[in-house]
């Protein structure tokens, strides 16, 4: 299958502020889904499949099958909020949202401000602008369910957990590679105000050819430093306290983009007994806990060396992200090393699959892992915690 194409590193149309947003002051979430995709329209109406690209980056609800009991004085008894993470799109919660579904949950997915148009977008970005979002979901949800829950990728879960602690309607979280902690290097990102406008690409941490459909490949350091400050506030918060609600967590210990280390500390803190960590790992450390469970992520038979923070929550048979899919991950390679990259995007059956470790990365050529071979085994493991609420 062809996949996406290379292009020169240099700052274009895309990496300024296309001055398109959806506000939800006043709207029900219908009408905020309908008012996204005809502004995300507006940003992708001269791509070459705009139905495409707004369908998955567009937020989205879905309600429950038939069959389901209905809540004591609200259409559903339980509901939940999906956030996606940095530079990502709704499309990140598509498989989520079913599994969701179909236990009977009303489902919410939001589209973070900045997000789903082009990553200059997120020059100007502010965590507490994505916090606003969160709590509009968290308010919709509430008219049509009983009982709320919230589940977030990234960055959106560190959101949920910052949310969750002022709001005492929440019933329980769904964390997914969660953004607990980031480099300490990110609290420095914005020391780029002092001369970027000198020089404009100092305001970027990357510059890729942004050729995801779904998720900006070019990074704006403003966004991760707000991240950053996000995860400061919310630590500092959480530091003395134990958290009683109950919590699904999953993660890969080999990630890159945030610290495990912060989630396990985060869940020793837990104090519901329903709490649970699905940790991924390829060397399956000795951890003393009944709260996590191990599970190999090397396997040999399918070139994977270990799982990584973008593959969690995302099937193998994902269309766009799978093991067959349209897109794969070899930006890393961009733009020192071209011949590697050339050869990682046209011959991905030729790359070993995994984080972007350094001893994953002496193996030779390597794609960062876009998908979770043991989705299905997520699947039950969060159909256990579901049943223990």
């Amino acid at each position: 299958m062809k996949r996406s194409g290379m292009q020169k590193a240099r700052l274009e149309a895309r990496h300024q502020p296309s001055g398109l947003t959806t506000p939800f002051a006043g709207l029900s979430f219908t009408d905020y889904v309908g008012a996204s995709r005809n502004m995300l329209f507006q940003a992708h109406k001269n791509a070459a499949n705009p139905e495409k690209i707004v369908e998955g980056n567009a937020p989205f609800e879905l309600k429950p099958h038939a069959g389901f009991a209905a809540g004591k004085n609200k259409p559903c008894r339980r509901g939940v909020l999906l956030t996606h993470g940095l530079t990502d799109s709704p499309y990140f919660m598509r498989h989520l949202a079913e599994l969701f579904r179909n236990n009977g949950f009303y489902v919410m997915a939001i589209l973070l401000p900045g997000h789903g148009t082009q990553p200059g977008d997120l020059l100007d970005a502010r965590w507490q602008e994505w916090a606003k979002t969160l709590a509009y979901g968290v308010e919709q949800l509430s008219g049509e369910v009983d009982e709320i829950y919230l589940a977030g990728y990234s960055l959106g879960g560190a959101l949920s957990v910052y949310h969750s602690l002022s709001d005492s309607r929440v019933r329980g979280l769904f964390l997914f590679s969660p953004a607990f902690r980031i480099s300490p290097k990110a609290a420095w990102a914005n020391w780029h105000k002092l001369y970027s406008w000198l020089i404009p690409s100092a305001k970027w941490l990357t510059i890729f050819p942004d050729s995801d459909l779904y998720k900006y490949e070019s990074v704006t350091k403003q966004a991760v430093a707000q991240t950053w400050a996000l995860t400061r506030e919310l630590n500092a918060k959480l530091t003395h306290r134990r958290f009683e609600l109950p919590v699904f967590v999953a993660a890969s210990a080999e990630d890159t983009t945030v610290s495990t280390a912060a989630t396990i500390q985060f869940m020793r803190r837990t104090s519901n007994p329903a709490s649970h960590l699905l940790l991924y790992s390829a060397d399956l450390p000795a951890i003393s806990s009944d709260k996590i469970e191990l599970v190999n992520s090397f396997m040999p038979d399918e070139r994977i060396l270990s799982f990584s923070h973008t593959s969690i929550v995302m099937p193998a048979n994902d269309a766009h992200y799978g093991v067959s899919g349209e897109y794969c991950n070899c930006l890393h390679y961009y733009p020192d090393e071209m011949n590697k990259y050339a050869t990682c995007i046209e011959h991905p059956q030729q790359a070993f699959l995994g984080e972007l470790t350094p001893e994953n990365l002496a193996m030779g050529l390597l794609c960062r892992l876009t998908y979770n071979p043991r989705f299905a085994e997520l699947k039950i493991a969060m159909q256990r915690f579901l049943d223990k609420l």
